[in-house]
């Protein structure tokens, strides 16, 4: 009886080991046939006057360099808003809200929602507002702005989940020594829930650089250099997007566009990961 049971334990337990290690191998075999096709019909293509030079003929000739620049001003403005109020929103639900309190249960499900919106909802609601109401019209703030608040929930959900899986006890024992609260989170709390930081950053920033309905009703449509921050600016999504639907012969560069959007994100998602690896090697006790 105890026999049949093992085997009948052992027959389960590598059904189930089959079963994730064929999970594993399609979504590798997946992300690979995307990526190498991307790269069979992008590399040829790339170049580095690709990089350095401005479109012409509506992007079937030249480069990307006023997309790329354009595409980085527009994350440098969602990050300049998203990690402090992020930082912030999460660490004051963490750690100074009761867990089953109505506000932060209030806040956190708006926040879900949020999460879950479709990006052409905060391009309508950026439109309205950040191009209409503060008068921004299309530019490169209204755009960083919109991705702002797609970024928000994802981050700000990511570094609570990993400031409340940190044990109570260091706390306690910063508490127990004198620390201030707000010194304790500085330098102790922070520092340890870095992965989680990293990890939204990450999702977060892969999500706001692969946007395009959100953009296309906030930072514009023109693939001219930004004279300034309140200047249109086509970004490197909407650039592809471009190419591929609505620019006949553009798929060439549409390919070579997207390689050198993935590139941009795999930089981003390591200098996140090396940022997070560092904080956290950085973490004191005093």
């Amino acid at each position: 009886m105890l026999s049949k049971f093992a085997t009948r334990s052992t027959l389960s337990d590598a059904f189930m080991l089959a079963v994730v290690y064929a999970s594993v191998f399609a979504v590798l075999g997946v992300f690979v046939w995307l990526l190498a096709d991307i790269v069979w019909h992008g590399l040829g293509h790339l170049s580095w006057e690709f990089i350095s030079e401005m479109p012409r003929s509506a992007g079937r000739k030249g480069g990307v360099l006023s997309i790329l620049v354009s595409t980085a001003m527009v994350l440098c403005v969602t990050l300049a808003v998203a990690v402090p109020l992020g930082l912030a929103t999460a660490i004051w639900l963490a750690e100074f809200t009761y867990q089953g309190g109505r506000l932060a249960y209030t806040v956190r499900l708006c926040l879900d929602v949020l999460a879950g919106m479709p990006s052409i909802g905060f391009g309508l609601f950026g439109n309205a507002f950040f191009c209409g109401v503060l008068g921004l019209g299309f530019s490169i703030v209204s755009g960083g702005l919109t991705l702002a608040c797609m970024v928000l929930p994802i981050l700000i959900r990511s570094l609570e989940a990993g400031l409340t899986a940190l044990p109570h006890t260091w706390r306690q024992g910063a508490a127990a020594l004198g620390m201030r609260h707000s010194r304790a989170i500085v330098h102790i709390l922070l520092p340890a829930a870095a992965p989680a930081l990293g990890a939204g950053l990450m999702l977060g920033i892969g999500r706001a650089m692969a946007e395009t309905a959100a953009l296309l009703f906030t930072s514009g449509y023109v693939d001219r250099m930004p004279s300034g921050w309140l200047d249109s600016g086509r970004v490197l999504a909407v650039h592809i997007y471009d190419l591929a639907m609505n620019v006949a012969g553009g798929d060439k560069a549409a390919y070579a566009s997207a390689l050198v959007l993935i590139v941009c994100l795999m930089i981003i998602n390591g200098l996140a990961l090396w940022g997070s690896k560092a904080l956290l090697a950085r973490r004191v006790y005093t």
